[in-house]
């Protein structure tokens, strides 16, 4: 498998298969490899089959070779330029939100309490539920 593909090596491959967590992509006759959901495309994907369908000819970059286990990890997305972010989302610090001062009623404890006595509680309130 090795002799063939290298780590960090650009190659073409077919989508043979889409599962949720990732697309199997065929290297040749007899290797295959996945692309796993988050090395589709640059961003938060969804629902992968929104971004691939079986047939596609794509180019992957190969990020693992396990000999021993016979997978090939494949990536699909470090073959594409990253997007550039907006810059206002480069500049802008995120904003701190005021602390919420906690009230505590007058009956209830202060300070820790320890599990045993809590799951006491959590008992009785579920018991009224």
């Amino acid at each position: 498998m090795a002799e063939k593909f290298e780590v960090g090596s650009v190659v073409k491959g077919k989508i043979t298969g889409i599962q949720p967590y990732g697309a199997f992509v065929a290297l040749d006759e007899n290797t295959q490899g996945l692309v796993h959901i988050s090395e589709v495309t640059h961003g938060f994907v969804k629902d992968i089959n929104e971004h691939v369908k079986v047939g596609d000819e794509v180019e992957v970059k190969i990020l693992s070779i396990d000999e021993a286990a016979g997978k090939i990890g494949l990536s699909i997305r470090a073959t594409q330029e990253a997007p550039e972010k907006p810059v206002a989302q480069r500049t802008a610090k995120p904003k701190k939100r005021p602390a919420q001062a906690q009230q505590a009623s007058s009956d209830s404890q202060q300070g820790f309490n320890t599990l045993k006595d809590k799951l006491e509680e959590w008992i009785e309130q579920s018991n009224f539920n």
